[in-house]
């Protein structure tokens, strides 16, 4: 038996999704009365953003018939509608032909669009909301609230990103002005970079420093240093960071960066001491084993305090998958700001279990496209470290080349800069010939222009020049650094 309320008691209203029917009434008869109308919307309004049924079908069936060169008006468009149709007791033709004389002027139908755009939007929030609510509550067993918490983060960029206003055509004129504006604040700053500085100087005079948007691949052999000139990088870069705040409240950096390194390979605690021992100059073998005196126990201290407030957030969790990744940068970008990124590495990614079941090679294709994107949207450079296929190792001359990377096609083409990291002195270490031959004192004089010293080669570059860029390395401590150079001494008395 239903319980009827008490007098006096409250009584909980409905709650209706919230709509505007007469916005879509009024689109919609501007749209008939000059199709013109339709322009000003069909960019970012679709027929599933009405809340009547009818006004979306309405849509549709215009839009279908402008696109095709005819003129939707009340006659053209009656033929496409029930003949039974009933609406508030006006039949269809009547009901067109009321939308038309009820109709205001185009100049508000963008307004009317957005209205209605941003009331769809709201009801998508509901219905996540809902959907949230209730997966929560009815959760199998096997379910982590993690993914939970990612695929609602990922419904909610969908409905962010599907309809934006600002999407299209940019005027040229506009784009000029960003460029001019980017050429101005690389003349401002030091060292006349337009793109984030990785304290390499030579690399960044041929790079014009890490530009923004662009997806760098920064690929070796093992053994190479790969990793260690990753760190190196994005260390310099958060060390560097130096923010301002706009007028908007947001934080912009104008040194430097906050930095993202998804370290797939090693935990995060791996990471901190090879950049602990990068920083102290203590190897780091030493400092796992503990066998370091006094003094140096202090400088380490000293260098972890310092190292304490920069702004590099590490995510260790091994075998994600693009999908997981873009929605942890994503976060990171909103809640601490992100200005670089490092993927260490590429081929340690999984993609989604379509593209897994049609090949690696189609999978690879997924994550670097997705690696792409994402730079793109966040606006931020992306470096992602790859592996080298063996083929290098059957060469006389062991320096990489484009051809070299594994599953090349798709990582080659989304790339907008590859490097390689080469050090001649790890092969001719095992190619020592018997001591005292002359062989021997002619590997000597190669092991010694070799000796702490590593070839950044720039294979590919959109924006710049390809060549190669010497920097010293420091084997026990696993840095790269600036190499010293007759025309960079200071003169002698």
């Amino acid at each position: 038996m239903l319980d009827l309320p008490n007098k006096g008691e409250i009584v909980p209203t409905y709650r209706q999704a919230p709509h505007n029917l007469e916005a879509e009434q009024a689109l919609l008869g501007a749209i008939l009365v000059n199709n013109e109308a339709f322009y000003r919307v069909s960019d970012f309004l679709e027929s599933r953003h009405f809340y009547e049924p009818l006004h979306g079908k309405l849509y549709e069936v215009v839009g279908a018939l402008i696109r095709a060169g005819k003129i939707a008006t009340p006659v053209t468009l009656k033929t496409f509608l029930p003949a039974e149709l009933d609406v508030a007791g006006l039949t269809g033709p009547q009901y067109l032909a009321r939308l038309a004389a009820e109709a205001t002027t185009i100049i508000n139908s963008e307004d009317y669009g957005r209205a209605i755009y941003d009331l769809s939007v709201r009801r998508d929030l509901i219905r996540i909301g809902e959907e949230i609510v209730n997966e929560a509550f009815d959760a199998v067993v096997d379910a982590s609230p993690q993914e939970q918490i990612e695929q609602a983060e990922k419904r909610l960029y969908e409905i962010a990103e599907s309809g934006r206003y600002d999407g299209g055509f940019l005027k040229f004129g506009d784009a000029l002005r960003e460029s001019v504006d980017m050429a101005s604040k690389a003349f401002q700053r030091d060292g006349h970079l337009s793109g984030i500085a990785t304290a390499l100087d030579d690399l960044d005079q041929q790079m014009g420093g890490l530009q923004p948007s662009d997806l760098i691949i920064l690929a070796g052999r093992p053994a190479m240093g790969k990793t260690s000139l990753a760190t190196n990088i994005a260390f310099n870069i958060a060390a560097a960071y130096r923010g301002e705040q706009k007028a908007d409240g947001s934080i912009e950096a104008v040194s430097g960066g906050v930095v993202g390194f998804f370290s797939l390979e090693m935990s995060s605690e791996q990471l901190a001491t090879r950049i602990l021992a990068e920083q102290a100059e203590i190897a780091s073998y030493k400092i796992r084993r503990g066998d370091i005196s006094e003094s140096e126990f202090s400088k380490l201290a000293a260098a972890a305090q310092t190292m304490q407030a920069i702004p590099l957030y590490i995510d260790d969790t091994g075998g994600i998958s693009i999908a997981q990744l873009v929605a942890r940068a994503r976060r990171l970008k909103r809640q601490r700001g992100l200005d670089f990124m490092v993927v260490d590495y590429l081929q340690l990614l999984s993609g989604t279990g379509k593209s897994a079941s049609q090949g690696r090679v189609q999978e690879i294709t997924e994550i670097t496209t997705g690696l792409k994107a994402l730079a793109k949207e966040l606006q931020v450079p992306i470096m992602a470290l790859s592996q080298l296929s063996r083929q290098v190792e059957a060469r006389d001359d062991k320096r990489p080349q484009l051809s070299d990377l594994r599953e090349s096609g798709s990582i080659e083409q989304d790339a907008d800069v590859v490097m390689f990291v080469f050090r001649e002195e790890y092969y001719l270490k095992n190619k020592e010939p018997k001591p005292g031959t002359e062989e021997w004192f002619k590997w000597e004089i190669e092991m010694k222009a070799a000796e702490n010293t590593a070839e950044i080669i720039i294979g590919k570059q959109r924006h710049g020049p390809t060549g190669t860029v010497k920097v010293h390395f420091e084997p026990q401590f696993t840095r790269f650094s600036n190499l010293a150079r007759e025309d960079h001494l200071p003169t002698r008395s």
